[in-house]
């Protein structure tokens, strides 16, 4: 059973908050190869650190940082 996916939106975000991934991993205290990973969607498991770091840099939310995507085999 597929249970779907969670996206990053941590790009879109970087973008609206004119912030370049050099600058959010210096502001965020992250390196630029993680920054990159979150930006690309290719983490497998999220640190729950470095997202409130995130959401403190950037000034959002976890909700306008994570977003859930059912997939089509869900009923909800």
């Amino acid at each position: 059973m597929e249970y779907g996916t969670i996206n990053i939106k941590l790009d879109d975000l970087m973008k609206k908050a004119g912030l370049s991934k050099k600058k959010l991993s210096e502001e965020a205290a992250m390196q630029r190869w993680q920054v990159r990973r979150y930006c690309n969607n290719d983490i497998t498991r999220l640190d729950t650190a470095v997202l409130a770091r995130l959401c403190s840099v950037l000034e959002c939310t976890i909700a306008d940082l994570l977003e859930y995507v059912p997939s089509e085999d869900c009923d909800g």
